[in-house]
């Protein structure tokens, strides 16, 4: 029995990546990422936290998300 791994888009709301979005998975027990690192140019890391807008679509995930929107924190620098 193979394992199908869960995905919702995570919208960024502020800071430099405003706007755009990304593909992510939910955590095991189905919820969420709290936070998310999206790699950038130069060893960079841009950090976001879960805001509280959500977004459901049709009944694919009963329950779950399919879009939930992320804040900006800060960067990291490797």
């Amino acid at each position: 029995m193979g394992t199908t791994t869960a995905t919702y888009t995570a919208k960024l709301t502020d800071g430099p990546l405003q706007g755009k979005t990304i593909t992510t998975t939910f955590l095991d027990s189905g919820d969420p990422q709290p936070r998310i690192e999206i790699p950038a140019d130069s060893g960079k890391r841009y950090l976001y936290a879960r805001g509280a807008g959500l977004e459901f679509e049709g009944s694919d995930s009963p329950g779950r998300p399919t879009a939930v929107e992320y804040r900006y924190l800060e960067v990291l620098l490797s």
